[in-house]
């Protein structure tokens, strides 16, 4: 781009200076000998000067399609400032971050274990049908956060470790695992918001699990139903910072159907933006689903959890299973066995 804007300025230099020698030949000049040229008087003249003011240029194109002949656009300069320098920032800094958190974290605090030590019994937590579709859109979201993180840092980090050959070949198939792998993220997004809603409704008892740390820091448990607060928080990132996300790929996945190259840009700005903030959040997430708490990946691993880790952090919904179980084992309150008086 700095090599064309360079000829193009070179270019009209020239022209100045040669406009003179042709008045006094008697050329073809269009204006008066102190005021050569007042007004460019040909279409090139007319690129050139955008092309010294920073304006749009375009050519001339034989096919249907009217942006295929936009040359340089002054926004898209301001696109490539965002995508090189802003994105790599916020994305940077979010990631980074994030990991410094967890690092100081894991340092003071270590593992966070069952007070109660193991009890030895298990209770259900989820089914089958909610450990696929999360496991669906966990496993999408990873290579879709990967190859998404080499768009914005392979080149800084990736390439000159791999060279130029394998890091081409990673990116190309990167990039067609992030355009596939968008639609089973989506349809797990749908479902884990279908299945989960109901049970994510922020309360008043969220913010007293936020008060009291959720447990993380210090000792003792404040009480949650089947979702606490930070898990209820992970539950929104997930579906309508996914959803935004979806969206705005769509957009790019299938350029100018839905919008000019200006929305274009926009939902770039967004889809990477709330990306790399995601990943950040699901950094967090894994730690903890993981590594950060004993029990926790029992959850989503076989769906069975054991007892005393369910009523640390869910008591409400331990509570609630034992009474359906209670039901469903004696039965209703009052009921009478078959045939009794």
């Amino acid at each position: 781009m700095n090599r064309i804007t360079r000829f193009l300025a070179a270019a009209a230099l020239a022209l100045s200076l040669a406009t003179p020698a042709m008045a006094q030949l008697g050329g073809p000049v269009t204006g008066t000998p102190t005021n050569p040229i007042t007004t460019p008087g040909s279409a090139d003249e007319l690129e050139l000067m955008k092309a010294l003011n920073g304006g749009r240029i375009a050519g001339r194109g034989s096919i249907p399609d009217a942006t295929s002949e936009v040359l340089i656009q002054p926004e898209g300069r301001e696109w490539r400032d965002f995508h090189n320098k802003t994105l790599t920032w916020v994305g940077g800094i979010a990631v980074l971050g994030m990991l410094a958190i967890l690092v100081i974290f894991y340092m003071s605090k270590g593992r966070i274990a069952i007070e109660a030590g193991p009890a030895g019994r298990t209770i259900k937590r989820f089914n089958g049908f909610e450990r696929a579709a999360h496991w669906m859109t966990a496993s999408s979201f990873v290579v879709l956060g990967l190859s998404g993180l080499n768009l914005t840092f392979g080149r800084f980090l990736l390439l000159p470790i791999i060279g130029p050959e394998a890091f081409t070949a990673v990116s190309l198939w990167g990039k067609i695992a992030h355009n596939y792998l968008a639609f089973p993220f989506t349809l797990g997004i749908v479902l884990l918001f279908l299945v989960w809603v109901k049970d994510n409704v922020p309360n008043a008892r969220d913010i007293a699990w936020f008060k009291a740390g959720g447990g993380l820091l210090g000792h003792g448990h404040p009480e949650a139903a089947r979702f606490n607060g930070g898990q209820k928080m992970v539950f929104w990132i997930t579906v309508l910072g996914g959803a935004l996300v979806s969206i705005s790929g769509y957009v790019l996945i299938f350029p100018f159907v839905m919008t000019d190259i200006a929305g274009m840009q926009l939902a770039h700005i967004v889809h990477g933006v709330l990306s790399v903030l995601m990943v950040a959040a699901m950094i967090a997430h894994i730690y903890i689903g993981s590594v950060g708490m004993e029990g926790a990946f029992d959850a989503m691993g076989s769906g069975e959890v054991d007892l005393n880790w369910a009523k640390e952090h869910h008591s409400l919904w331990v509570e609630q299973e034992m009474a359906k179980a209670r039901d469903t084992i004696g039965g209703p309150a009052g009921a009478k066995a078959a045939g009794a008086d």
